[in-house]
């Protein structure tokens, strides 16, 4: 029986999951709408909890400040590249002359980017408490506490990683492992919900053979880890597009990328018939209102939001809100993919 107290941490760690993909969406945003640099620096903005609303509010030599303050950040960055091996990428950093190129004031874009980091400390304050919570289990489910604590370590480093990505004027590769430490906060955060839910129920028994389902999920929880780093490199490639094209030409910039969309594009299709395939063996496994065939089927309502948003990106020239859409639902495919994962793995089938 599931006591009050671990009823409560189930709740707050759903809510902390809910939380999480909206920061991620809230980054989809800023991506979109190019606001990623809308706050010069971290964790304030432009000096202030409550960002400016005028350029009459900043200092007049603003631009030169926070440019020296991201190339004082990026060479303490450089140096602890170089202590772990990474000189040309220390480099690279201290040579990146975009770094030097001031970033002019606009309103609209600093609070776009103050909004995100809102919605941040918001989803640091429920692992906080996702963590607090996690007490309930100290006799009986350590890994839970473990794993709940540890989340909130890995959100201390993706904060710092975020100070990163703005000192580095959005460096390619940073935004890509900012991305990635995101999923993992959420994988965990997953395991701590499904392991908490699970605890004290007796494992699912199928008359059916399940190994074949448990070794196809972790492949498409792989090939859908592998396309959102193609995503990621895509976006990437599209900024160095839009850049030499000054924003202009919206409708050419996919034909200007490279192999990599066409990477992007023929993995989708991969994640498109081995989810497929997914569900096919749990309608054959499962029915009625079982939890792993609720799953498969938000699964294929995510899925196809996220080819919907995806054709957008690729064919209506790169519409904001598509852009945003697309990095959620991956994240959230991902989610219920990984999701459903634990839950199969739990099962076993019937022997006489």
């Amino acid at each position: 029986m599931i006591s009050r107290s671990e009823q409560r941490f189930i709740r707050i760690n759903f809510i902390t999951i809910i939380v999480t993909l909206l920061v991620i969406l809230a980054g989809g945003i800023v991506r979109s709408t190019g606001s990623g640099m809308g706050c010069p620096d971290w964790p304030k903005c432009f000096d202030r909890y409550i960002p400016p609303t005028d350029v009459s509010q900043l200092p007049a030599d603003y631009k030169e400040k926070y440019v020296a303050g991201r190339i004082k950040k990026n060479e303490k960055f450089a140096k602890y590249l170089e202590s772990m091996g990474k000189a040309d990428l220390a480099n690279q950093i201290r040579h990146d002359k975009s770094i030097r190129i001031p970033e002019e004031f606009n309103p609209t874009k600093t609070w776009v980017e103050y909004l995100n980091r809102l919605v941040g400390v918001l989803a640091g304050i429920f692992l906080l408490l996702t963590a607090v919570y996690s007490l309930a289990y100290k006799k009986t489910a350590k890994r839970i506490i473990v794993l709940s604590v540890l989340n909130i370590l890995v959100v201390g480093y993706q904060g710092w990683l975020g100070s990163i990505v703005v000192s580095t004027n959005l460096a390619q590769w940073v935004v890509t492992v900012h991305m990635l430490l995101a999923l993992v906060i959420l994988a965990i955060s997953i395991y701590t919900y499904n392991y908490a839910k699970q605890l004290h129920r007796a494992p699912s028994v199928i008359m059916y053979r399940i190994l074949w389902l448990k070794g196809f999920l972790f492949f498409t929880v792989l090939i859908s880890i592998a396309q959102i780093i193609l995503g990621t490199e895509v976006r990437e490639a599209v900024d160095v597009v839009a850049k030499a094209l000054l924003y202009s030409d919206k409708d050419t910039w996919i034909s200007k990328i490279g192999a990599v969309f066409s990477y992007h594009r023929d993995l989708a299709i991969l994640v498109v018939l081995s989810n497929g395939v997914v569900y096919k063996m749990v309608i054959d496994r499962f029915s009625g209102k079982a939890a792993p065939l609720l799953t498969a089927r938000l699964i294929l309502i995510t899925l196809f939001i996220q080819l919907l948003s995806g054709l957008a990106l690729a064919y209506i020239a790169f519409p904001p809100a598509a852009q945003a859409l697309h990095i959620l639902f991956s994240t959230l495919l991902f989610s219920l993919q990984f999701y459903l994962y634990l839950l199969v793995y739990k099962t076993s089938t019937y022997k006489q």
